[in-house]
């Protein structure tokens, strides 16, 4: 059975994985209480964990070294709570191929070599060239929805990550290029990033290192 987090380690685990986030999105990521969340960030804030900072009007809140020790401390118990440990493993060992391949999708997003510069910006000009990378991102997509399945079955935390990347690549096939990956967008790059620092935290892991 699915197991469902407490609202403190969602709303550290949301600052973890966003990177920087103002209170309201936090509380959004994983639709929490406005108010109950700022209330944690504000206890999580005294004791050491999370930092707030505000620069050319935008103000978010982000992890220190400390908040990042208790995060994967909580994960770690959480997840040796639950008889999935191996699953969650398992899926993410099927899911550094893919990252492999995501990332190579993204590099042609934005690069398309031509005679004389390998490393010439993507006008997407040459719509081949362009469709080739949006069917391998469908590759990616298709392949990641029974991943997103197994881990959702773990802890529900993890579910969404399918959905949101569907509908990003839906955008980007509709013309929206963006979607693939921009960083201010649910883009497919974001959600992916986002997945893969949950799977590492989740785990105890660097990017990269085989669970």
């Amino acid at each position: 059975m699915s197991r469902d987090s407490p609202p403190e380690l969602l709303t550290l685990h949301a600052v973890r994985i966003s990177g920087f986030a103002d209170t309201a999105a936090v509380a959004r990521r994983f639709g929490l209480d406005l108010a109950e969340t700022a209330e944690i960030l504000g206890d999580a804030e005294a004791c050491g964990w999370v930092t707030h900072a505000a620069f050319a009007g935008i103000g978010g809140w982000s992890l220190t070294e400390a908040g990042r020790a208790e995060n994967e401390r909580r994960l770690i118990a959480e997840l040796a709570s639950t008889d999935g440990g191996e699953r969650v493993r398992e899926v993410y060992r099927d899911f550094l191929p893919l990252n492999a391949r995501l990332q190579q999708a993204c590099t042609h997003w934005q690069l398309r070599p031509v005679p004389g510069d390998r490393l010439a910006t993507n006008d997407h000009s040459d719509s081949a060239w362009d469709a080739d990378v949006l069917r391998e991102l469908a590759a990616i997509d298709a392949a990641l929805a029974p991943l997103a399945g197994h881990l959702g079955d773990v802890l529900a935390r993890f579910g969404g990550y399918d959905s949101r990347f569907s509908k990003a690549l839906d955008r980007a096939r509709a013309g929206e290029g963006g979607w693939v990956d921009r960083t201010d967008v649910d883009s497919c790059h974001r959600v992916w990033f986002e997945l893969h620092e949950d799977l590492i935290a989740t785990l105890g892991l660097n990017r990269g290192e085989e669970p």
